[in-house]
């Protein structure tokens, strides 16, 4: 996969926010995103030492409307990054090409 294509965004939620203190950021991924492919990913375009990536997929939230079914999210898949201790923090926005 192309690594440029890996990493779509930040997770803004109460949790990931309140685990940044910590070095542990939420990110949202590409569905078919490995977890060496992010950790190749943020080393090469945002500098950062990755101690651990765990992987969790968001299934989609779907809603009755009389017989039918429609999709109100779509599903995604997140990864959760430990930084290494010595790493600098991690600013998303900071993309820089290789």
């Amino acid at each position: 996969m192309e690594l440029t294509r890996v990493i779509i965004g930040s997770v803004y939620t109460e949790k990931a926010e309140r685990q940044k203190e910590n070095r542990i950021y939420t990110l949202q991924v590409a569905p078919d995103a490995t977890k060496i492919d992010v950790k190749n990913a943020l080393k090469k375009f945002y500098d950062v030492e990755v101690s651990s990536v765990r992987a969790m997929r968001v299934g989609a939230k779907m809603r009755n409307v009389g017989s039918k079914q429609i999709a109100k999210r779509k599903p995604s898949k997140r990864m959760i990054i430990t930084l290494a201790p010595k790493s600098k923090t991690l600013d998303v926005t900071a993309f820089k090409n290789a």
